[in-house]
């Protein structure tokens, strides 16, 4: 033992001398003591003292009226440039008749029939009345609302007339720091479903046992709040809701641009009726393949009551075409239908002698909308237009369709004048034999709001 050592205290060996700790003087936490800070912790001295005080805040510059020069101290005078420019959180929150809230519209299909369909749907029931732009764009149709509830109200209405897929956004547009109140816009991103109307479909098997069993291969013969599918060999019809669709969503084997036209070569009506459909069995030929060869198909036509020897028919061409489709091979695979697939489906009766600018006693009214950029070219154009016809055609061929549309009575002078001369000379050389629509299935009032006839 150190006799050096003060009696009562033992030795401390091996330990290292450290600084002084004492308490912040403010909130009572440990400091090191022999810092030059003083007896505050380092986070309230950011709070007490304010190092950039003697930093001015605000200045003030001189200005003539009469030579509109600014002075720069001490005595000379230049001219400023001063521009002005509104920042992006302003131009969010002030700009004038902003919309709050858009419904962005889109179906990935190369056509625009479900629009025009979906066009007449909404000028019928007035569903755009609280819109305050209406926009086209590449796939679709923007709808822009000043409320949010306004465009909640036009998702309902979509989602009662067609089987759709909604996603929604929202984007802070401004911010009230002192009450805590923030201002949006909202999107709603809406998805029709890809399968039209007259549209070949190869159902995934299991989907197509869930929904009766029915048979892979079937035709979409309409669009309503749900796709309704017909089996044309059996007649039996089977529905895909929006939600069974969209949990495994799948695309159409052809469309309406597939078609083919065939010739009714024999028709041999059944006893199996539904509706307004008849089961026939029927032998067709190829329109293209007359007088060059005898080839002949037979298959099953839900189109018994339409069609008779000689008229012409629209299907599609199985037999030789390579769909390059894995449900069609899993459906071959199966035996679906037996041994092999048919080498037709007929889809609906063709009149190949009706007028390409035919005059119509009726009309529809079409929807006033800002094309913006997308002004269609010549191409485009042409190319509307007769998908526009062909939806004029599928309103007078379709009763059950005309009856969840407006039309209306083609009141114009020349155009009454026109219709008369075209069934006179119809008449007389017997050309033109498509169907009409009767004036007791038309409307007068053709005054409505946004909206213009064409």
């Amino acid at each position: 033992m150190d006799l050096d050592t003060p009696m009562g205290m033992a030795p401390m060996l091996g330990t290292a001398r450290t600084g002084a700790t004492i308490l912040c003087c403010n909130c009572g936490s440990p400091i090191d003591g022999t810092s030059s800070a003083g007896a505050m912790c380092y986070d309230c001295i950011k709070l007490t003292v304010d190092i950039s005080k003697t930093i001015p805040r605000e200045a003030h510059i001189q200005f003539c009226r009469d030579c509109d020069r600014w002075l720069m101290p001490p005595n000379t005078w230049v001219v400023y440039v001063v521009g002005t420019q509104q920042c992006k959180d302003c131009a969010k929150s002030y700009t004038a008749n902003v919309w709050r809230a858009s419904v962005q519209v889109r179906q990935k299909v190369p056509h625009k029939r479900t629009f025009l369909l979906l066009e007449q749907l909404i000028l019928k029931h007035q569903a755009h009345r609280d819109t305050i732009n209406i926009k086209e764009e590449k796939g679709g149709i923007d709808f822009y609302f000043a409320h949010r509830n306004q465009a909640e109200a036009f998702l309902s209405f979509l989602k009662s007339v067609i089987p759709i897929f909604v996603k929604d956004s929202r984007q802070l547009i401004s911010q009230d720091n002192h009450t805590g109140d923030k201002s949006y816009k909202f999107n709603y991103s809406v998805e029709i479903v890809p399968i039209c109307r007259d549209d070949l479909v190869a159902l995934p098997l299991k989907l197509a046992r869930s929904i009766g069993n029915i048979t892979p291969l079937v035709l979409c013969h309409r669009i309503g709040t749900s796709v309704n599918l017909l089996d044309p060999n059996t007649l039996q019809t089977a529905e895909i809701s929006s939600d069974v669709f969209w949990r495994a969503p799948f695309q159409p084997l052809a469309g309406t641009p597939d078609l083919v036209e065939f010739i009714v070569m024999d028709v041999e009506p059944t006893n199996v009726r539904k509706g307004k459909w008849v089961l026939s069995e029927v032998q067709v030929a190829r329109a293209a393949d007359l007088g060059v060869n005898d080839h002949t198909y037979f298959t099953r036509t839900h189109l018994g009551n339409l069609l008779h020897a000689g008229d012409s028919v629209l299907g599609y061409m199985l037999s030789g075409t390579n769909f390059n489709s894995s449900a069609l091979d899993a459906i071959e695979n199966s035996r679906a239908f037996g041994s092999t697939i048919p080498d037709v489906i007929l889809v609906k009766k063709h009149y190949p002698n009706r007028r390409k600018n035919r005059k119509r006693n009726w009309k529809l009214k079409r929807m006033a909308k800002d094309e913006g950029e997308l002004l269609p070219k010549a191409a485009d154009q042409e190319k509307m237009e007769a998908e526009y016809e062909m939806f004029l055609r599928d309103v007078e061929e379709d009763e059950e369709l005309r009856a969840a549309l407006a039309l209306y009575k083609n009141t114009k002078k020349k155009q009454q004048d026109a219709d008369a001369m075209s069934i006179a000379e119809t008449e007389m050389t017997g050309v033109d034999d498509g169907p009409r629509i009767n004036m007791d299935e038309l409307l007068d009032d053709f005054d409505e709001l946004g909206i213009h006839d064409e």
